[in-house]
């Protein structure tokens, strides 16, 4: 049966006449897209019994579309030429494909470059992960902050009675007995809403956020997250704590409660703290008898002392331009700072090739001298240390380096102290990874390692010297852990002072930041 015969079986479908492909010729209207009726010869109408009146037709018959094919398959020859302006078209369009496939090649380079930067640096991913944790932490902390000082209820202030012991003594009567109790208390109706020590949270606003840790040989402690704010309305500052309890499990609890503080050590002692104490290295000294609530361990030493870690630096430089601050870093701060300088600068040359054998044996001979436990040692002693590991000061500078250590003139100073001032120590960012590192391996938080952890957790690998063929992953493992028991007052643990030692006298011999963080979290896995 033909396409005719079809046609006539089924009074439905139209007959479509044969495309002619020659009569079709280039115009300047084309790209217009011009008005066309339409063809009747595409619409029908749909039976009486059909639910819709009107309809259109699909060349969904296979004999038509078959029989359709056949005839495109026969093209004229003789088609025009194309003009001037579709050739122009078409090198557009050209060049168009060859420059999206360029630039589609080169994102393709550049995904596959980035991929395997990726997989060279795998701490880009745990390092954006810390960044977002320790955003995190500061804004807990800056929110439990805000809350226990804006939730203090006003109506238990002491400057509320200031009113109504006034209006008690002019209006109460001879005898206070038989004075009226609207008289001898305060109503109601003579609260105040806002008084002089009100804080809002205008005024809590303008501070300045810091990290902090605590100075000690004491693991638990110096692992302590400290979150501190100065606050500039009336030169205040506290501290809170930040603490971990698992994964999920977290609390802020208060420090050092807010209040005005001075230094209780060094040339500024008696000062109050301002703006410009603010720095990182810097150090905040509190007495600990002022603040009962702090850990046991912490109140054994007389004088607490917090090194800033980290400042918003943002938030500083505001409040800087804001207030008018006169800096009083006086001459004597100076001198005894280039002092300290030159003899760290002397001994760091003799110390470049054998910092880890003598930093670690001289904290361990220190700890062995301090029969009393208080971290204090005499004159006497210090000098037998230097003169013991062969560490050559001069007299006139060993003198003026014990007129800054010995300001109280008690004859007596810390030996950590000491140790920090002759030789120095790592900036706040090495510092940072090393307690990163004791703090994976102390997971209980109770100050020290045992041996037997740091042997199972200690990976030599990407050791330098075992990446080039020098030693092998064993040899290098068994050198970490003999200069680590060396250095150590147990020989089954190590403390946090002793392994910040260790790593104290390996940073002497590396200039680069990058390059000893490399070194630090290879083997730890950090």
């Amino acid at each position: 049966m033909d396409l005719k015969s079809c046609a006539m079986a089924d009074p439905c479908l139209p007959v479509v006449p044969q495309l002619d492909l020659g009569s079709l010729v280039d115009s300047d209207e084309e790209d217009g897209l011009p008005y066309m009726p339409l063809s009747t010869a595409h619409i029908h109408f749909n039976p009486t019994n059909s639910s819709f009146a009107f309809g259109w037709v699909t060349p969904c018959h296979k004999l038509y579309t078959q029989h359709h094919l056949y005839d495109l398959d026969r093209i004229p020859e003789n088609l025009p030429a194309p003009t001037d302006k579709y050739k122009l078209k078409h090198q557009q369009y050209k060049t168009e494909m060859t420059g999206g496939y360029k630039q589609y090649s080169q994102r393709n380079a550049e995904k596959a470059e980035s991929s395997i930067t990726r997989q060279q640096t795998p701490r880009n991913k745990t390092d954006d992960k810390d960044v977002v944790a320790a955003e995190k932490k500061k804004q807990m902390v800056a929110e439990q902050v805000m809350i226990d000082h804006l939730s203090r209820a006003v109506i238990s202030d002491p400057e509320q009675n200031l009113t109504s012991e006034k209006q008690e003594i002019s209006h109460i009567l001879p005898d206070s007995k038989l004075a009226p109790i609207r008289f001898r208390k305060r109503t109601l109706h003579e609260t105040k809403i806002r008084t002089q020590s009100t804080l809002t949270e205008n005024i809590l606003s303008h501070k300045v956020q810091f990290d902090g840790r605590i100075i000690s040989r004491n693991g638990r402690d110096a692992c302590r997250e400290l979150v501190g704010f100065f606050f500039t309305h009336d030169q205040s500052l506290t501290i809170y704590e930040y603490r971990q309890f698992g994964k999920n499990r977290t609390n802020v609890l208060p420090f050092i409660q807010k209040n005005i503080y001075c230094h209780q050590r060094g040339r500024r002692k008696g000062k109050q703290y301002r703006l410009g104490d603010l720095y990182i290295g810097a150090n905040l000294t509190f007495l600990s008898s002022d603040h009962p609530r702090l850990p046991e361990s912490v109140k054994e030493n007389t004088v607490l002392t917090l090194r800033i870690t980290n400042v918003d630096w943002r938030a500083l430089g505001s409040l800087k331009t804001d207030s008018v601050e006169h800096d009083d870093v006086s001459s004597e701060d100076t001198n005894d700072r280039q002092i300290l300088k030159a003899i760290q600068d002397l001994l760091k040359e003799q110390l470049r090739k054998r910092g880890v054998r003598i930093l670690t044996g001289l904290g361990k001979h220190l700890q062995q001298l301090d029969k009393e436990g208080n971290g204090l040692l005499d004159k006497a002693d210090f000098k037998q240390a230097l003169k013991l590991f062969r560490l050559e000061v001069s007299e006139n500078d060993f003198e003026s380096l014990w007129l800054i250590l010995n300001s109280s003139g008690d004859g007596r100073a810390d030996y950590g102290e000491f140790k920090r001032a002759i030789i120095g120590e790592m900036n706040e960012y090495r510092k940072s990874f090393v307690r990163k590192a004791f703090m994976k391996l102390d997971f209980n938080k109770t100050g020290s390692v045992s041996i037997i952890d740091i042997s199972k957790c200690y990976c030599a690998k990407m050791h330098p010297q075992v990446i080039s063929g020098h030693s092998t992953e064993e040899e290098i493992k068994s050198s970490f852990l003999e200069t680590l028991k060396d250095a150590c007052s147990k020989s089954d643990e190590v403390s946090y002072g002793e392994f910040e030692d260790y790593y104290e006298g390996l940073s002497i011999g590396m200039v680069d930041d990058e390059d000893f963080v490399s070194v630090l979290c290879a083997p730890w896995g950090i």
